[in-house]
């Protein structure tokens, strides 16, 4: 077996394996669908009537809602760094770890799992907001670029979080990090507001923050059309993501030391 094979064969292996525990506890899909569900109906209802953010000629409902369903994936990559913690203290990363698959594939199959996931969850995002009537656009090609968005930016977070999970090596350490960089990352982006209205030291921070290309990319694909910044977006996530993973990569094993 080729070292590309075995690599990718332990990609798989470990992307079938995390997604297992899915279908196995599928109800917390439909808890981390609470959120999202508030933010839709609670507070982009409360601002939809409002009426006092400027977005054209689209509905704030219609504006919100790749922003939401950009939040979704990053609750759920943020925190992926936890299990990682959690396979530590039981014992099962050291089994892993003793196996012949490559480091790199541990943490490719676990960030890529992470987009799988937030895929799920934005399958119930849609399903709320056409239930809502939120009026978006969809067709192959749109389902087909969130699709890309989403595992992208699943795995962009993900491996952000392994990162820190093995730099922190506690679950405490890591839910009180979660906490503390998840909402400043959403309030930090375009996602419940445009950012023309956004003050300049936060429009920096606007701009270095992987989160607002997802939602940019999204909101083209779901609400605007305009796929004029969607390469420029998806360069954007693509370098992220791969700067964030060799980071992982080279981090890893401090998480067992």
């Amino acid at each position: 077996m080729t070292a590309a094979t075995r690599m990718i064969s332990g990609i798989l292996t470990i992307t079938e394996f995390e997604l297992r525990k899915v279908f196995h506890d599928s109800s917390q899909v439909f808890v981390r669908a609470i959120q999202p569900l508030l933010w839709l109906v609670v507070f982009g209802g409360v601002f939809g009537r409002l009426r006092v953010l400027p977005t054209g000629s689209y509905s704030y409902l219609q504006f919100l809602t790749p922003g939401v369903l950009a939040q979704s994936v990053i609750f759920i990559a943020v925190f992926y760094g936890i299990t990682l913690v959690w396979e530590r203290d039981f014992g099962l990363l050291n089994k892993l770890l003793s196996t012949p698959i490559p480091h790199s594939s541990i943490i490719l199959g676990k960030t890529f799992a992470a987009g799988a996931r937030s895929i799920l969850q934005a399958v119930l995002i849609f399903l709320l907001a056409l239930a809502i009537g939120i009026q978006l656009h969809i067709d192959v090609v749109s389902v087909l670029g969130v699709v890309l968005v989403i595992v992208l930016s699943g795995m962009c977070f993900s491996s952000l979080s392994i990162f820190l999970a093995s730099m922190l090596k506690t679950r405490e350490r890591m839910m009180g990090i979660g906490q503390a960089i998840t909402m400043p990352l959403f309030f930090a982006s375009s996602a419940i507001y445009p950012m023309d209205l956004m003050p300049t030291w936060l429009k920096v921070v606007a701009i270095a923050n992987p989160l607002s290309y997802t939602v940019d990319a999204l909101r083209a694909l779901l609400v605007t059309g305009d796929y004029s910044h969607l390469p420029r977006d998806l360069a954007v996530l693509t370098l992220a993501t791969t700067a964030l993973i060799c980071l992982a990569t080279t981090s890893f094993k401090r998480i067992v030391d």
